[in-house]
This record gives structure tokens, sequence and C-alpha cells, in this order.
């Protein structure tokens, strides 16, 4: 398992979004994130429209137990996640823990 989904998000207290430097370091510690116009974003496959809304419900709950909000998109087979963290300007650690948990959901 990723160490980043054993963290927690913290409230960031005014602290800006990470370096590019930062976010590609980042990037390298979660698989098949890309960063995309200011967010990190992964699409994630599925067989069927069931398991899909299923994951839908678990990104949910962990956006809800962290206090971290992505965006979702989602479709039949398919969900697309996008972290950023307004507050910040930018993306933060925050968004790379959030993205953590949710590869170890299909791990």
């Amino acid at each position: 398992m990723n160490p980043l989904a054993s963290l927690h998000c913290k409230p960031l207290d005014g602290r800006a979004a990470l370096s590019a430097q930062e976010i590609d370091a980042q990037l390298q510690l979660v698989d098949g994130w890309l960063l995309d116009e200011g967010a990190i974003q992964k699409t994630f496959r599925f067989a069927d429209y069931h398991r899909t809304t299923a994951f839908v419900n678990a990104v949910a709950w962990i956006a809800y137990r962290e206090d971290h909000h992505p965006d979702i998109a989602f479709g039949y087979d398919r969900c697309t996640v996008r972290f950023a963290t307004d507050s910040a300007g930018g993306i933060t650690a925050n968004d790379f823990i959030c993205a953590a948990k949710l590869d170890s959901l299909l791990a």
C-alpha cells in the first residue's frame, strides 16, 4: 500500500500550493494520476454501472472523512476524479493523500 494512503488531510492554514517540482515528485508516488490544468486527475474503469457507482460512493465517503472534496464525473463504466485545493490556489499534499486513498480502494 502507498504510504500516502495512511496519512490524513490537514488544515492548510494559509499554506501555498506545491511547487511544480514538488508536484512532479508526488506524481511519481501515485500510479496513473496526471497533471491536468491545475489539478491531478485519474480515470478509473469498471465492468458495469453498479461497480462504477459503488466506487463513486466510496470516493464520496473518503472525501467526507478527509474533508477534502474532488470533482467527480462518471458514466456507465468509468469515473474521472480531479483533485485541487481551491483555498491554496493549486495542488497540495492533501490532494495526493486522497489520490493514494482512492488507489488503495482498488489494490
